[in-house]
């Protein structure tokens, strides 16, 4: 049994994928270091920037487990993620974005939930029109009802997510449009440390680049902006021919290279972080109490 059953998800269709596990969470992560509450109080409240990459990985196999596998196999990984986000509690120590010193913050806040399960939802579903192909209205909405109940297995009330797939993308919009999306100085120098710096071996890193490229290109105009990322037409021209050429090669990759979990490229980062012995990180503060 599966919580998103083989033939029937689309959110299994979708994160079955290899290129769609490979490049929608660092494209979540940056999304989601522009909402200051959830990004600082998740720094504060774990070891997030001791070992970034190793924590990344944990995140991916998670998400790839509760997607791909069965329910036992979901059910432990989500018992895990429970467990952390009990830490994640406390106030701000100090103003944050539109935040003030002394705001809330948890892991199971509804809105912090929602919009942790927005940036995860609107990346796999733009990452895999960019290296699959377009999704037909139904097929969005089918992906959305699925990551309704993703939150809902973390423990969102479903009352707190859109609830069709145009209300989300219309409540999306103007959160990307918000005044409050912005990114705190260490959001700014570390959610792209992250997302684009893997600690990969030397032969690898023209994937990275590749892949770096193709994450950039799905990235929202104003979310580049406020990362300083910068985007010209040659760069738009060179993403549009390399997704391009993903896709139609897609079709002649043996099944178990375009789809299936991705735990060896996801080791390979962690491996690259531990024999370099960590990732030196800019300080955030005090933590909070």
């Amino acid at each position: 049994m599966h919580y998103f059953p083989p033939g029937e998800s689309m959110a299994r269709r979708v994160h079955g994928e290899r290129s769609v596990g490979l490049l929608y969470g660092q494209r979540a992560l940056l999304i989601g270091a522009l909402e200051p509450l959830t990004y600082t109080g998740t720094m504060l409240s774990t070891k997030a920037g001791d070992r970034p990459f190793e924590r990344l990985v944990r995140t991916a196999k998670a998400q790839e487990t509760i997607f791909l596998g069965t329910r036992e196999e979901a059910d432990r990984a989500l018992a895990r993620v429970h467990n952390q986000h009990r830490r994640v509690a406390g106030t701000l120590p100090e103003a944050a974005g539109a935040h003030p010193a002394g705001a809330p913050y948890s892991a199971f806040d509804p809105e912090l939930m929602l919009w942790t399960l927005a940036v995860i939802a609107d990346s796999g579903r733009a990452m895999y029109e960019a290296m699959v192909g377009p999704l037909a209205p139904a097929e969005r909405e089918a992906l959305w009802q699925d990551y309704r109940r993703f939150g809902d297995l973390f423990g969102m009330p479903l009352a707190a997510a859109p609830a069709t797939y145009p209300e989300f993308a219309a409540w999306f919009a103007a959160q990307l449009a918000s005044p409050d999306l912005q990114a705190t100085p260490h959001a700014l120098a570390f959610a792209p440390l992250v997302a684009f710096e893997h600690p990969v071996p030397r032969a690898a890193r023209p994937n990275l680049a590749a892949q770096n490229l193709i994450i950039k290109g799905t990235l929202p105009p104003r979310v580049r902006a406020i990362f300083g990322i910068p985007w010209d037409a040659r760069r738009e021209r060179s993403f549009r021919a390399l997704t391009a050429a993903h896709r139609r090669a897609r079709h002649l990759m043996p099944h178990a290279v375009r789809r299936g979990r991705n735990d060896h490229f996801f080791d390979v980062v962690a491996t690259g972080e531990r024999l370099r012995g960590g990732t030196p990180t800019p300080e955030l503060g005090a933590r909070a109490s």
